[in-house]
């Protein structure tokens, strides 16, 4: 019997002032959904890192395929100074995934967690940077990563790169916390080295909380992207 394929994806550290963001995208076959929410895959916050690591490895295993695609912040900043907003962005970067795990010959159903209230404007926006849509069939879901195993586990994915980087800046420069601009340690942080890092490239500097401690140009908030 012919088992349909699944390609499911979704983001990790979307939000931060500090540090990369991640999608990433898993290519499955159906009858794997049910073996990944025994395996425990359900979404990724509320996972305990270790748990993510472990499943990681399942997901891993049990995929056809999966890509992970890092952004770093100046990569973000760039783009918003560019006038590509953050939803646009990560539109282009799941079809980036779409296009490297899409098997032409075979339909496929693509299952993305929208990081937009307007589900019908960003399912236009992301068709219009993927290469071949004819055999895909897209949907784009708030809560995807919640209700579906495959988007469950991209996010699971795109968590431990994201905890990855995380840890490996945390080596470099010390205690930043979580990145997060709610995170008091991340503020402390950010108003002891963020001049003195300034051009380190971790810091995204077109983000409000910045541009409030280092005033400069006119400040955009998340929800403006």
């Amino acid at each position: 019997m012919y088992d349909m394929l699944i390609i499911g994806i979704d983001d990790a550290g979307r939000g931060p002032l500090i540090g990369p963001m991640f999608l990433a995208g898993v290519l499955l076959k159906k009858k794997d959904d049910a073996h990944l929410r025994q395996e425990g895959v359900v979404d990724s916050k509320v996972l305990s890192q270790a748990q993510r690591v472990r499943l990681a490895g399942i997901i891993k295993d049990a995929s056809i395929n999966y890509h992970i695609v890092e952004t770093s912040p100046e990569q973000i900043d760039h783009s918003l100074t560019s006038g590509i907003n953050l939803n646009t962005l990560e539109a282009m970067k799941s079809a980036e995934i779409i296009n490297k795990l899409n098997r032409r010959n075979e339909s496929i159903k693509v299952i993305i967690d929208c990081p937009s209230v307007n589900k019908r404007a960003w399912h236009s926006k992301l068709l219009s940077f993927i290469h071949h849509p004819e055999n895909l069939e897209i949907y784009c879901e708030h809560k995807a990563d919640v209700h579906h195993p495959s988007v469950s586990a991209a996010s699971i994915l795109a968590k431990v790169a994201r905890e990855e980087a995380v840890a490996k800046l945390k080596e470099k420069y010390g205690d930043i916390g979580s990145g997060y601009p709610s995170d008091p340690q991340t503020i402390l942080f950010l108003n002891k080295y963020g001049k003195k890092l300034e051009d380190s490239g971790i810091f995204r500097k077109s983000w409000a909380t910045w541009k409030a401690l280092f005033p400069g140009a006119s400040q955009r908030t998340l929800g403006e992207f």
